[in-house]
C-alpha cells in the first residue's frame, strides 16, 4: 500500500498532540517537585512490535526516543484491555529502564481484539529506596544498593488494580503518598493516550492508521539518511573522560570509532574502559540504547528541524558496545549516575562528528546534570523526607558563529528550573545566590557561564546528597584556539571556620545554618579569542565575565573608562599573535594534557586489549594495577613488550571465567585480586 504524504503528515501531527498531551497530564498531574517543576518525564507511542512512532518535541526530557519495548512486552504472553504494566529493572527490560529511579508504563491499546499499538510514559521517582534518601549514589557498588527492583509487572490487570503489587512498591520508598500519586499521573496520562488513540481509528481505520504507523518510522529513516548522506565518509575516533575520584585514582575513558559510509553510521565503542564498582556504568546489552545516541539524536534534530521524532531516525545506526565495559556492564553492576556517563558519550560522539563537520558542531559543553537531593528527618515519624533540588546545568560550548548558552547544557537543556519558592517552601533550606557564574571559557565565541546555587539548611537533621556531578577536575575542550571550559567547584561555609572545598558532593551531612555553594562547569570556547569582536568583549566586561585584565590577556583586547581602545588593541594582539604556538584542533586543557602524558592513549588501549578476555569484574581493578604501577614509575607506559608481560603475570589464570570454585585456576585467580 502506497502512503498517502498528506495525511501521513496530518496524522504525524495528530499523534503528537497525544503524546505532548499525556505529558502535560503527568506535569499537571503529579505528586513530586522534580516532576511538577523540573519536568522529568516523558511519553511516546509505539508499535505493537515495541518502536516508537510518534515521540514530544516539546514537553519533557525528550531523550528517550531510541527506547525498545520489545524485551518488556515479550515478558508477557498474553495481554488484555485495561492492562497497565509497571516496571524499572533494567535487566528485563533490557536497558529499556536505565536506573531503578526511572518508573517506567505501558499499556496496550486494543481495537476490535487486538493490538494497535502500545502508550509509554515514564517519571523520575524522587525516592525508590537504597542506602541514601534518593536513592542515588556515586558510591553505590552494586545495584542491590539502589533501591528495590521492579521486573515488568502487571500493575493494572483487566483495568483492576493489584493492590498486592501496589503495597509491594510503596513499602519500599521513603516517599509512598508521592510516589502513589506520581504512578496515578502515568496511569492517567495512559488512559488519555488511550481514549485518543481510540478516536484516531475509529476515524481511519485499524488497518490506515498501522500503515501510517510504520510509514512514519520509515520517513523518519529516510530523512535521517539525507543528513548522514551530507556528512564527508571516513572513520573520526575520539576519547574522554569520566572523573574517577569518586572511586580511585585514575579515570574513566569512553572511546568512540564513527564510521560514516554514505548514509550508513557505525558507532564503535571499542577501547572504552570496564565496568566499575560504581554508580556510573550504562546497561545497555550491548545494543542500541537511547544514550548511545543523545548525541547522534541532537544532531539529527539539528539538523533537520522538521525531520519526524520516532525511532526510525537512527536505524542507519549502528552500535558496537563491547560487553563488560562501563556501557555494557554485567547485570548487577550500580547505574544510578548512568547519565553522566550519557552527557560524556554525547561528548565523544560531538568531538568525532566534529573532524568530520568542524562548521556545525560546537566545543564541548559543561558534560553534567548535577542534581541534589536534601534529605530531613520527619520528627513523628521518624522518616527522612526527600526533596529534590535544582537540576545544576553548566554553559554549552561556544558554537561556530555564536556563543555558548549560559546556564544551560545542550543534552540537558530539556529540565526546567524549579522555583526557589517552590523550594523554600517545599524543603527547610533558604537560598541566598542562584545566579549565572562570572568564569567563562575565551574563544572567537565564547563558552557559556555555569550556575552558581547557594543555600543554607535551616535543619539540624539534613543530609544533601548528589549525582550528575563531573568535570571538576577535567575541563571540557575547547575548539581551534578556543579556552577549555571552566571547572565546577563546591564550597561548604561554617560559622567561625575557613570555608572549605569539597569538590563534588557524595552524601554530606549539614549542620543548622550551614552553607553550600555550588558552581557548575562552563562550555569550552570556539575559535581563536584574538579574533573576537572587541566591542563583545567589552560587553562581556560589563556583564562581568571578563575583567580588564582577562581582556587583555585572552583577547588582546585593551580596555579603558570610555569603551575599547582600537590602536593599542590592534597592537596587542599583533604581539600575541605573533609568538604563540600553533593552535590546534582541540584544547582539552592541563589537566587532561597531564593525565595522558602519564598514561598516553595509545597505552591505555594496549592494556583494555589485554584484559578484554577476562572476567568483566576483574577488569577494572587490573586495569588500576596496572596504570599504578606506571604512575609509580616501575613500568614504561611505551614499552609494549613490558607492558604485556606486566600483565601477563597479574592476570596468570584468570582467563577462563567459566572456572568454578575449587579449581586451581581459580584459586589463582583469588591469589592474584587478593594482591
Amino acid at each position: 500500500m502506497s502512503i498517502d504524504k498528506v495525511l501521513l503528515e496530518v496524522l504525524n501531527n495528530r499523534f503528537t498532540g497525544i503524546v505532548e498531551e499525556m505529558g502535560y497530564v503527568i506535569h499537571r498531574a503529579a505528586f513530586t517537585t522534580f516532576v511538577k517543576e523540573t519536568w522529568d518525564f516523558d511519553s511516546a507511542l509505539l508499535t505493537p512490535e515495541g518502536d516508537v512512532f510518534v515521540y514530544p518535541r516539546n514537553i519533557g526530557v525528550t531523550n528517550m526516543l531510541a527506547i525498545d519495548m520489545k524485551p518488556a512486552i515479550d515478558c508477557f504472553t498474553k495481554y488484555e484491555p485495561g492492562d497497565i504494566v509497571l516496571m524499572n529493572d533494567p535487566y528485563h527490560s533490557r536497558g529499556m529502564c536505565t536506573h531503578f529511579p526511572d518508573l517506567m508504563a505501558f499499556k496496550p491499546i486494543f481495537q476490535e481484539g487486538r493490538i494497535v499499538c502500545f502508550a509509554w510514559c515514564f517519571l523520575h521517582s524522587s525516592d525508590v529506596g537504597g542506602i541514601v534518601p534518593g536513592s542515588i549514589t556515586p558510591r553505590a557498588s552494586d545495584r542491590f544498593q539502589e533501591g528495590f527492583s521492579m521486573p515488568p509487572v502487571k500493575l493494572y490487570k483487566a483495568g483492576h488494580l493489584d493492590e498486592e503489587i501496589r503495597r509491594v512498591i510503596l513499602s519500599n520508598c521513603r516517599i509512598p503518598d508521592q510516589n502513589w500519586g506520581d504512578i496515578r499521573a502515568l496511569v492517567a496520562a495512559l488512559s488519555i493516550a488511550e481514549r485518543r488513540m481510540s478516536d484516531v481509528v475509529a476515524q481511519y481505520g485499524a488497518q490506515q492508521v498501522d500503515h501510517i504507523m510504520h510509514g512514519l518510522i520509515d520517513y523518519g529513516e529516510k530523512r535521517a539518511r539525507e543528513v548522514f548522506a551530507a556528512v564527508p565518509d571516513g572513520e573520526y575516533t575520539f576519547s574522554d573522560y569520566l572523573e574517577g575520584d569518586g572511586f580511585g585514582k585514575h579515570h574513566v575513558r569512553i572511546k568512540v570509532r564513527i564510521v560514516v559510509k554514505g548514509s550508513d553510521v557505525l558507532m564503535d565503542f571499542t577501547g572504552t574502559d570496564p565496568q566499575v564498582p560504581a554508580a556510573f556504568n550504562l546497561p545497555t546489552f550491548g545494543a542500541m540504547n537511547q544514550f548511545l545516541v543523545l548525541g547522534i539524536v541532537n544532531f539529527l534534530r539539528t539538523s533537520d528541524p522538521h525531520l519526524p521524532f520516532n525511532r526510525g531516525i537512527v536505524r542507519p545506526v549502528v552500535v558496537i558496545v563491547p560487553e563488560g565495559t562501563v556501557l555494557n556492564p554485567g547485570r548487577y553492576a550500580a547505574t544510578g549516575v548512568r547519565y553522566t556517563t550519557a552527557l560524556r558519550i554525547s561528548d565523544v560522539v560531538m568531538g568525532a562528528l566534529s573532524q568530520a563537520v568542524p562548521e556545525r558542531i560546537p566545543a564541548a559543553g559543561s558534560g553534567q546534570m548535577g542534581i541534589l537531593t536534601l534529605s530531613d528527618l520527619e520528627a513523628k515519624t521518624g522518616m527522612f523526607e526527600v526533596h529534590v533540588l535544582e537540576p545544576l546545568q553548566g554553559g554549552s560550548g561556544g558554537r561556530p558563529g555564536m556563543d555558548g548558552i549560559d546556564g544551560v547544557n545542550f543534552s540537558g537543556g530539556a529540565l526546567r528550573n524549579a522555583p526557589i519558592e517552590a523550594l523554600e517552601l517545599d524543603a527547610p533550606i533558604l537560598v541566598s545566590r542562584y545566579m549565572l557564574s562570572d568564569k567563562v571559557a575565551a574563544g572567537r565565541y565564547r563558552g557559556g557561564a555555569g550556575v552558581v546555587f547557594e543555600f543554607q539548611t535551616l535543619s539540624p537533621h539534613a543530609m544533601v546528597s548528589s549525582r550528575g556531578w563531573d568535570r571538576f577536575l577535567i575541563r571540557p575542550w575547547g575548539r581551534f584556539g578556543g579556552h577549555p571550559g571552566p571547572l565546577g567547584e563546591t564550597v561548604v561555609f561554617r560559622a567561625g571556620e575557613r570555608p572549605r572545598k569539597i569538590r563534588k558532593i557524595d552524601s554530606l551531612i549539614l549542620q543548622k545554618g550551614e552553607i553550600v555553594r555550588i558552581t557548575s562547569p562552563g562550555g569550552g570556547g570556539y575559535g581563536d579569542p584574538l579574533q573576537r569582536d572587541p566591542l563583545l568583549v567589552l560587553h562581556d566586561s560589563v556583564q562581568g565575565f571578563v575583567t580588564r585584565r582577562q581582556a587583555e590577556q585572552d583577547y588582546g583586547v585593551v580596555l579603558k573608562s570610555t569603551g575599547v581602545d582600537l590602536a593599542a588593541t590592534r597592537k596587542t594582539r599583533h604581539a600575541m599573535a605573533a609568538r604563540r604556538r600553533d593552535l590546534g584542533d582541540f584544547c582539552y586543557g592541563p589537566e587532561r594534557e597531564g593525565y595522558e602524558k602519564t598514561l598516553p592513549a595509545v597505552f591505555q588501549d594496549r592494556v583494555l586489549a589485554l584484559l578484554a578476555e577476562l572476567p568483566a569484574a576483574n577488569r577494572f581493578y587490573l586495569r588500576n594495577l596496572v596504570y599504578d604501577a606506571v604512575c609509580a614509575r616501575k613500568l614504561d607506559p611505551l614499552d609494549a613488550r613490558a607492558v604485556k608481560a606486566f600483565v601477563g603475570e597479574l592476570t596468570r589464570g584468570m582467563a577462563a571465567p567459566s572456572l568454578r570454585n575449587g579449581t586451581s585456576a581459580t584459586r589463582a585467580r583469588r591469589r592474584v585480586v587478593g594482591r
